[in-house]
């Protein structure tokens, strides 16, 4: 068994060879994770922030890149639409457990009904992105 390079791997390793220099960086595991979700929630790479961060910190001008459209082709917009779908199912699951708790006495109260509402309303969602998408 060979193991030959993806040509357009090796072309991007050169190019980012000739133009980057990798920093290594250690931190504690709790802050490289909190720094990961907060950029995957401002949707900027961790390289970007920490690029502007160094380049504010030692007053050096930032080259910026033109902004891309997350959902410019479709297989993006497909991702992101799954990505949805699964934080709905996660909620969607909460929502359910919160729902079944609910002591025997009040299952038929308002806090009971606006629960169960609330899963329907959930899983039409969901069933409709999927038919959607």
């Amino acid at each position: 068994m060979s193991t030959m390079t993806n040509p357009a791997n090796a072309s991007k390793q050169r190019w980012n060879s000739r133009n980057y220099v990798q920093v290594k960086v250690s931190v504690r595991p709790e802050l490289a994770l909190a720094f990961k979700d907060a950029c995957l929630a401002a949707d900027a790479s961790m390289a970007s922030v920490l690029s502007g961060f160094m380049a504010s910190y030692s007053k050096q001008p930032v080259k910026t890149e033109p902004v891309i459209n997350p959902y410019a082709t479709r297989k993006m917009r497909r991702k992101a639409v799954d990505f949805f779908i699964t934080q709905m199912e996660s909620l969607t699951l909460a929502e359910e457990r919160y729902r079944d708790n609910i002591p025997e006495n009040l299952q038929g109260s308002a806090r009971y009904e606006e629960a169960d509402r609330s899963v329907d309303a959930a899983r039409n969602a969901i069933e409709q992105l999927r038919e959607i998408y």
